[in-house]
């Protein structure tokens, strides 16, 4: 049995839950044995089919608002976006040897600037977005190699 304490208007009860069978439940109210009988609310269910997927977000330029793309499995270490924003400048070109505290690209996101650094040393193998892009976070912006 499932026991329960309540304190209703300043009284105690210990209330105690048996079996259910056949929609009756058997309590016991400060040891007092009932029988309770529980109220069928079964209700339809409704189907819902899916919404029809809304245009692509854009810019305030009306450019579209590029996705978060996986990288290609072996192409090197993936430099991502860590939160939404627009790209501002890309200081950095493909084959350029980079530091890990290197800035790779310059983010502005709500209002500030967001420097992104590399994160580890290598050679910028590829970069995924331009200056002026909007980018979600998780985006794929560049990789290194």
């Amino acid at each position: 049995m499932k026991e329960y304490k309540y304190k209703i208007n300043g009284n105690a009860y210990t209330v105690s839950v048996g079996d259910v069978e056949n929609g009756i439940a058997q309590v016991e109210v400060n040891g007092v044995p009932y029988k309770v009988e529980l109220e069928d609310k079964t209700t339809q269910v409704k189907v819902v089919s899916a919404p029809k997927p809304g245009a692509a977000p854009r810019t305030a330029s009306g450019e579209k608002v590029i996705a978060a793309r996986p990288a290609a499995a072996g192409a090197g270490q993936p430099v991502k976006a860590p939160l939404p924003g627009v790209v501002m400048t890309i200081p950095v070109s493909v084959g350029d040897t980079v530091k890990a505290e290197d800035t790779v690209l310059v983010l502005e996101a709500m209002k500030m600037e967001n420097s992104i650094h590399a994160g580890r040393n290598g050679v910028i193998a590829s970069i995924d977005v331009k200056p002026g892009d909007s980018v979600l976070e998780g985006t794929l912006l560049l990789t290194i190699a």
